[in-house]
């Protein structure tokens, strides 16, 4: 069992290990952290924490991962890993993304324009609020009676 999982390990870190000229870039959301590599000549398999995209993200997250390559005419041109952690699934799935945008921009600036009409480059700053004294939750105040 142990030499089983050994091989399966190694074999995971050779889906993340790729050689050449890669374009990299950080894509946040919420307190998810996505780092993206893009790499040159690939045949469009995209690979998210050493899993295929089919088996990490499933349905419509699948599409708002590949939309900026959509976008970019760029979904068989690039491999793209991933390296996401913290957040959920959909706050991950838009981390990627933003990343993904980030480091196309690095691959050709004329791309600037319909990324940021779609949005993908905009930096979704929304977070959870933290909680204040005398309260239970960020707003939430203390049930109130009146006798």
């Amino acid at each position: 069992m142990a030499d089983e999982t050994k091989t399966e390990a190694k074999e995971e870190k050779v889906l993340m290990k790729r050689n050449g000229h890669y374009f990299y870039a950080n894509g946040k959301r919420k307190t998810s952290v996505a780092r993206v590599r893009l790499y040159e000549n690939g045949k469009g398999d995209i690979v998210i924490n050493n899993k295929p995209i089919s088996e990490y993200f499933f349905g419509e997250l699948i599409g708002s991962v590949k939309a900026p390559l959509r976008i970019a005419n760029a979904l068989k041109l690039f491999d793209v890993t991933a390296l996401v952690e913290g957040g959920g699934i959909s706050s991950q799935a838009d981390a990627v993304r933003h990343g993904i945008s980030k480091a196309l921009l690095d691959y050709d600036p004329e791309l600037r324009k319909e990324l940021k009409a779609a949005g993908f480059l905009t930096r979704d700053s929304r977070i959870k609020e933290r909680k204040k004294y005398g309260l239970k939750r960020a707003r939430r105040a203390p049930q109130w009676a009146k006798r």
